[in-house]
């Protein structure tokens, strides 16, 4: 590939890499999706190589990751806190419906409501109810720094692929 086109094509996925890492910021926009779907782009056009093939296999795995990250850490996170499996469920069920229905934060404001609601229904407790909620919550912030980690090491790989090839 001639350099008048290989450095503007570099610089333009890089540029949508850094909004998709930067848009992690906002719960429901798919950063690592983005990261991914910028380095698959770069591929089809400048090709993957034998060195590219790797970089985007290890790319792909971490895009796998940051998609599972959000529920495991914050299922983990609540069940430390008390909650039961059926409110953790509930909650992730309102969140998925929060996030459709009242884009972009209603997931964030009506999984930790079900959750509480359920924990309270369950325990009778407001503090074992509220302890839920905060592990759900403190879930969701670890997640998002997890993420953030994928992202920056994601792109990583990707610059070693572009610029470490030629």
């Amino acid at each position: 590939m001639s350099p008048w086109f290989e450095i503007p094509l570099q610089i333009f996925t890089l540029i949508i890499m850094l909004i998709g890492l930067i848009g992690l910021v906002i719960p429901i926009f798919p950063g690592v999706v983005v990261i991914w779907l910028s380095a698959l782009g770069y591929g089809l056009v400048a090709g993957f190589g034998k060195l590219g093939a790797w970089m985007f296999a290890f790319i792909s795995l971490m895009m796998i990751a940051g998609i599972l990250v959000d529920n495991v850490m914050m299922g983990a996170k609540a069940r430390e806190g008390g909650a039961s499996w059926l409110s953790i469920g509930v909650g992730l069920i309102a969140g998925v419906v929060g996030m459709w229905v009242w884009p972009p934060i209603g997931g964030l404001i009506t999984a930790p409501l079900a959750l509480f609601a359920t924990e309270m229904a369950r325990t009778r407790d407001y503090q074992e109810a509220f302890k839920s909620t905060r592990g759900l919550m403190i879930g969701c912030g670890w997640a998002f720094f997890i993420r953030f980690g994928l992202g920056v090491v994601m792109i990583g790989l990707w610059s070693i692929w572009a610029w470490g090839s030629g």
